[in-house]
């Protein structure tokens, strides 16, 4: 059984079943957690044939009840390891693999150890937030409204939808590039990334179900078209590459890298449960970490080894050195030199594999939407997936000719908030909620959450450490500009330390004078 198949049908009789009674229909099992809206009925017939469709989510974000699930066969525990993999051995997080040799100007083997230990540990962060969904039953921006507050909870909401549309974003760009390069220039870079957006919006409009169906087998062609690529590349690849620059100059760039590297995996973190709560309460919560760690650092590995190779042999290959001057898209192309047609048609595979990455993305930023508030949660999901969709096509059009830049910039960026957001989660579970459950049916009442005082305090006050720690264009920080010759990042770090300190103190006196 796909985990979500039964609750999902079932959720769409509910949904529409409420709409004779709430215009707009949204999400919920229970029309007292949806906001009336009056419409013209026009509209709401047009609503529900939509949500009639055989196979489509109706719901949003209302907790998804434990009578609704069903005990996955081991098939379907499977299948968390399979989504995650299949989600990121992508084209996207290949070219981050490419910043190693090329913008921090390190070895092959520097670049190397430095993805293999640091998508390991960037993995973890994401693990841990996967097992609420099982637990809860709610989306992962809903849970996080037990750890930080009904109100604080919309800041990190408002973080994490700039994430999953930023990397949607980067799907777009990367899939334009590569269709481009593909066609020999007789198609333009923006036809490329409508034809990505186009496709990618059709799956995460419909959710989860299909979204599952897809992962589960376009991993497969994805796989063996990589392996083709590093059986046609590999012999190009630079393994003797040196790391450039003093001592001290690597040094901080090593740290930069692992930073970076680092943040990929984590930018999941705030989107984890989301694909998982259509598993029973009784799921081993292990089991659930093991399988999501295996399937993100597995790929991740995978694919930014495949980067760093590429990268690696730009130095002593002219026709990579020019396609790379091209954009990365081309640099994946030039990969495939000798195989011909067939090398296009690999290409092509890849490029399409990109809607994979970006279709959980557009997924979960229509979450985020809804999360913001009760009139947000009233508009269905597949009409904000469609928002989304759009934005990140905007985006996309308009940031194609800086893909790299925002690798740099956007990247690191948003693993600093991840990484002081999880280290609050983590204490508070740890520390404060070890003996105590949670009330998971009350994600919605203020009175029963907590008032976020502590964790919003913390929060702020962890955000000191990236701003003293940071190396990033647009600003060093203090502490980073000693480390080495021109500076490197340690933001994360700083950040989950100042966070580490401040907030048990904190949560301590907040429950000691507000009880919650």
């Amino acid at each position: 059984m796909d985990a979500s198949t039964g609750p999902i049908d079932s959720e769409k009789a509910l949904s529409e079943k409420d709409l004779g009674n709430v215009e707009v229909g949204s999400d919920s099992a229970s029309s007292k957690d949806t906001l009336p809206i009056p419409v013209p009925e026009k509209l709401s017939r047009w609503n529900r044939t939509i949500q009639s469709l055989k196979g489509f989510e109706a719901r949003g974000i209302s907790r998804v009840q434990p009578s609704e699930r069903e005990a996955p066969t081991l098939a379907a525990l499977l299948q968390m390891a399979v989504m995650w993999y299949s989600a990121n051995i992508t084209l996207n997080n290949l070219a981050v693999g490419f910043l190693g040799p090329l913008l921090f100007e390190l070895g092959f083997l520097d670049s190397a150890l430095i993805v293999v230990f640091a998508c390991f540990l960037g993995s973890v962060g994401p693990a841990y937030m996967a097992i609420w969904g099982p637990q809860s039953g709610n989306r992962t921006m809903v849970v996080a409204r037990y750890f930080m507050g009904y109100w604080p909870a919309k800041l990190t909401t408002v973080l994490n939808l700039i994430i999953m549309v930023g990397y949607g974003t980067i799907s777009f760009i990367i899939g334009g590039q590569v269709l481009s390069a593909v066609s020999g220039g007789t198609m333009s870079v923006v036809v490329g990334i409508v034809i990505i957006a186009l496709i990618c919006w059709a799956i995460a409009v419909f959710g989860m179900k299909p979204f599952h169906v897809y992962e589960r087998y376009q991993s497969i062609p994805l796989t063996l078209v990589l392996f083709i690529l590093i059986g046609s590349a590999g012999p190009h690849f630079n393994t003797s590459l040196q790391s450039v620059g003093n001592s001290a100059t690597i040094a901080a760039n090593r740290l930069s890298f692992f930073s970076l590297q680092l943040s990929v995996p984590l930018s999941w973190a705030g989107a984890t449960s989301d694909f998982f709560v259509y598993y029973p309460e009784s799921t081993s919560k292990r089991m659930v970490f093991a399988m999501t760690f295996i399937g993100l650092s597995v790929s991740f590995i995978f694919v930014n080894l495949l980067g760093v190779g590429l990268a690696s042999g730009v130095s002593t290959n002219p026709g990579w050195d020019t396609a790379h001057t091209t954009s990365s898209g081309a640099l994946l192309l030039a990969g495939f030199d000798g195989l011909g047609g067939f090398g296009k048609f690999c290409a092509v595979v890849v490029t399409l594999g990109l809607c994979s990455n970006a279709v959980p993305s557009l997924y979960a930023a229509a979450l985020d939407f809804q999360v913001l508030g009760k009139v947000w949660k009233a508009i269905p999901r597949y009409i904000w997936a469609t928002v989304a969709a759009i934005i990140c096509l905007v985006c996309a059009v308009a940031g194609r000719d800086h893909l790299i830049l925002i690798f740099q910039n956007f990247l690191a960026l948003m693993g600093y908030w991840l990484a002081i957001f999880i280290m609050i989660v983590f204490e508070e579970h740890l520390i404060f909620r070890r003996n105590k459950g949670f009330d998971w049916a009350a994600y919605e009442d203020k009175t029963k959450l907590p008032i976020g005082i502590a964790a919003l305090i913390s929060f702020l006050v962890g955000w000191v450490g990236p701003i003293l720690g940071m190396y990033q264009v647009w600003w060093t920080g203090p502490i980073a500009s000693h480390i080495g010759d021109l500076g490197g990042d340690v933001g994360i770090w700083l950040g989950i330390a100042f966070t580490a300190v401040v907030f048990p103190p904190l949560r301590f006196v907040e429950l000691r004078q507000i009880g919650r």
